[in-house]
Formats: structure tokens, C-alpha cells, sequence
């Protein structure tokens, strides 16, 4: 009775997640069949309006320096009203937005989709982690430490990865991912294998130690803004240039004298330096590290982060790292459905928005006809 009552809930389980892809299917039909009837137009044209009015108000606010000192100064002063837990969402979105800033160097700037970029955050992690328990070494110089090791994965990724592009990078990168995870998951003897690292040392500075959740939120805020700082120099320097004449067309490029290689590997490995930060960061903030933590589900939210907010676009990355930690602990209260809205809209915001909330200014200006007259 047992087995026939275990086979019953599978089959019941089976037909209703059947169920729920079949009225997913019938549903994108009806929608997509309505988008190109003339309502269904006029209704596309309005929630493109919104969208483009929130995208004007983010771009007037970016431009407007005093409203940037007013967003620094509330970011400096909102954690005296918020609650230890609301202060480690706000760590945590600083994290994910070192991640996003990084990515968006080799996704949103060079074009390369790099599907392993989580492995050089577990690097980074497991590397302060390991250099903490087994030789002593402190915080400080273990995120330098932990950036380099990072750096030098990603440039022997990018060595091995020169000659290929699209699909079959994202391919490899996966792969890397994989082998890595596999490396933390095994290698007991280094890695304390599924068990993970425990009691890594907090950060320090003389005899402060860093223990409350609004010490760690500064000092996110302060690196998160050493890399905005430094990400926006490259960016506007020759060198991000380079890469997106890379990502608008290689052999073009190529042909104008710029150096593909170079300039692909250099931004893997600025990217997965970054990473490498965020990672020992984390293992400094928790105190223990494992494998789950870094898995592949970790890059995709990354890269819904870079995509959401807009590919090449600092300000956007933030944003779309804001958003996507933010409001799922703002909708909480409606567990059983918010993920199923935060989906619906990330669909729609592809459809309606694929730039992303705040695209990248420059390709709008690059691609602008030149007046030969």
C-alpha cells in the first residue's frame, strides 16, 4: 500500500506540473497574440512609456551630482534607523553589487558571457578562508591576496578560452564553474569538503574588531565605492573603448588595430578580480564558507542583475542588484506568491525594456548617424 500510495502522489505531482506547462504555454501564446492585435499593441506602447519615463527619472537623478550626494549621504545614515536584519540586506546588496560591477565588465562591456563567473568569488572566498585557519593571515592583506588568486584564475580562463565566442564560451565557462565546485566538494584535506571552513577570523583594524552588522555595512559601502570609482576610470579610459568595439563587432576591431586578445583576457581577469574581493568579503563577514554557497544558480541571479539594470551601465547594475535583493525581502510577506510575480516581471521587463532600466548612455551615442554635410 505503501509503494502504490508513493506512486500515486508521483503521478499526481507529475500531471499537475504538466498541467501548470501546458496553461504556461497557452498562456505566452494568448499573450504574444495579443501584443500583435491593435489593442494589445496600444497597451505594449503604454507600459513602454512608463517604463521609459522610471528609465528618464533614474538618468536625470544619475546626472544630477547633488542628488548623488544626498544618495551618499542617505546611505551613510540609514542604517541608525534600520534593524540589524535590514542592515544585513543592505550588506548583502553591497556584495551582489561588487558581483554585478564585475560581471558587467566582461558581460556588459566586452560581450564575453561568462556562465562561471561564481568560481572566482569562491575563489576569493576560499582563499581568505584557508590562508585565515591553516596559516593565521589576517583580513587586510587576504582581500588583496584573494583579488590576485581570483585575477590569475581568470586569466588563465581567458588564455584557454581566446579562440571562442558566444555559446561555446558561455559553454566552457559553465565547465569551469563545475570543476571548481567539484574541487571545494572533494578536496577534503584543503577544503573540508561539504562541511565547509569554519571560524574564519571578522576583520580587524588595531583592536576593532568588526562584529556589529552596521560595522560590515560600512565597510562594504566603502569598497563597493572604491570599485565604482575605479570600474567608471576604465570604463571612460581607451581600455573600455576597446571593449566595446570588442562586443559591437570583433573582426571590426581587430582590423582597427586593437589588440582582441589582450583586451579579452584584461577584462576576464579585471572582472574575476572583483569577484575575488566580494568572495573574501564573505568569508569575513559569516565567518564560514561552503560549497553551496557558490553554485551556478549564484551566476545566474549575477547576470539577471547586469541584465536587468543594463548591460554596460554602472548605475544600472547597482540598480538591478538593489531590486533583485531587495524586493524579495520587501514582498516576503507574500511567500507563496512572490516569486511568481518577481518572475512575471522580470518576463515582462525583457519584453518591454530588453536595454534594461538604465541602458548604457555611450552606445546610444555611438550608434547616433554622423552629419556629413
Amino acid at each position: 500500500m505503501g509503494i502504490e500510495q508513493s506512486a500515486i502522489t508521483a503521478l499526481m505531482k507529475s500531471a499537475i506540473s504538466g498541467g501548470i506547462i501546458f496553461c504556461g504555454i497557452i498562456l505566452f501564446e494568448g499573450i504574444k497574440m495579443f501584443l500583435t492585435a491593435s489593442g494589445g499593441i496600444a497597451v505594449s506602447n503604454n507600459i513602454k512609456g512608463g517604463l521609459q519615463s522610471v528609465h528618464n527619472i533614474f538618468k536625470k537623478a544619475i546626472l544630477n551630482k547633488g542628488l548623488l550626494l544626498v544618495l551618499l549621504i542617505l546611505l551613510i545614515f540609514v542604517p541608525f534607523a534600520l534593524n540589524n536584519y535590514y542592515i544585513d540586506i543592505l550588506t548583502i546588496t553591497g556584495i551582489y553589487a561588487i558581483l554585478a560591477l564585475g560581471l558587467n565588465i566582461v558581460v556588459g562591456l566586452a560581450g564575453l558571457l561568462d556562465l562561471g563567473y561564481i568560481a572566482f568569488y569562491a575563489i576569493g572566498a576560499y582563499s581568505y578562508g584557508i590562508l585565515n585557519t591553516e596559516f593565521g593571515i589576517p583580513f587586510w592583506p587576504a582581500l588583496l591576496i584573494g583579488g590576485l588568486l581570483a585575477a590569475f584564475a581568470g586569466m588563465f580562463l581567458g588564455m584557454i578560452t581566446l579562440r571562442l565566442r558566444g555559446d561555446y564560451l558561455a559553454i566552457v565557462t559553465l565547465g569551469f564553474l563545475m570543476i571548481v565546485h567539484l574541487i571545494l566538494n572533494n578536496w577534503d584535506s584543503l577544503t573540508h569538503g561539504p562541511n565547509g571552513i569554519l571560524g574564519i577570523s571578522s576583520p580587524s583594524i588595531g583592536k576593532f574588531v568588526f562584529s556589529e552588522p552596521i560595522h560590515f555595512y560600512y565597510l562594504i559601502l566603502v569598497i563597493s565605492i572604491l570599485a565604482i570609482f575605479i570600474i567608471n576610470r576604465i570604463n571612460n579610459s581607451r581600455i573600455g573603448r576597446a571593449w566595446i568595439a570588442i562586443r559591437e563587432d570583433e573582426i571590426a576591431a581587430s582590423a582597427m588595430g586593437i589588440n582582441v586578445t589582450t583586451m579579452k583576457i584584461l577584462a576576464i581577469t579585471l572582472g574575476a578580480s572583483w569577484a575575488g574581493v566580494a568572495g573574501v568579503f564573505f568569508a569575513g563577514r559569516y565567518s564560514f564558507i561552503s560549497p553551496e554557497s557558490f553554485t551556478f544558480l549564484e551566476t545566474v541571479i549575477v547576470l539577471s542583475m547586469v541584465v536587468l539594470g543594463g548591460m554596460g551601465s554602472i548605475p544600472g547594475v547597482i540598480l538591478g542588484a538593489a531590486l533583485l535583493i531587495i524586493l524579495p525581502e520587501v514582498l516576503r510577506g507574500f511567500q507563496d506568491y512572490r516569486m511568481l510575480v518577481f518572475g512575471g516581471a522580470m518576463v515582462l521587463m525583457m519584453v518591454f525594456r530588453p536595454q534594461g532600466l538604465i541602458g548604457n548612455p555611450r552606445r546610444k551615442i555611438e550608434l547616433m548617424p554622423v552629419n556629413r554635410e
